[in-house]
């Protein structure tokens, strides 16, 4: 696969930066919505740094293997938030359900 990424340079930098857009708007990305003219700049930034990313997927690197590996890691992690949360609200709903109504 590493070769096959050497081989097909533009499709191997579409896909780095993809992930690492990915990785910055689920982890890094604040809660408030920047000014367009930062959003532009932040996204150029980003697009240059996919290219030494690229640089470094060229030189056999597994960069595009590494930032796989941090996406599922973070959908593993949301998946376990999102199971947490259930569990969480049925045990809550249950307490309340079972109270019996003896609390004032």
């Amino acid at each position: 696969m590493q070769q096959w990424f050497s081989d097909h340079p533009v499709i191997a930098y579409i896909l780095i930066f993809v992930l690492v857009t990915f990785v910055y708007n689920k982890v890094f990305r604040a809660q408030q919505k920047l000014p367009l003219w930062k959003e532009v700049i932040l996204y150029v930034l980003m697009a240059i740094g996919s290219f030494m990313l690229l640089i470094f997927q060229i030189d056999k690197l597994p960069i595009i293997q590494c930032l796989l590996v941090a996406v599922v890691l973070m959908l593993m992690v949301r998946i376990r938030y999102f199971v947490e949360g259930r569990r969480n609200k049925k045990n809550g709903s249950s307490v309340v359900e079972g109270d019996g109504g003896t609390n004032p």
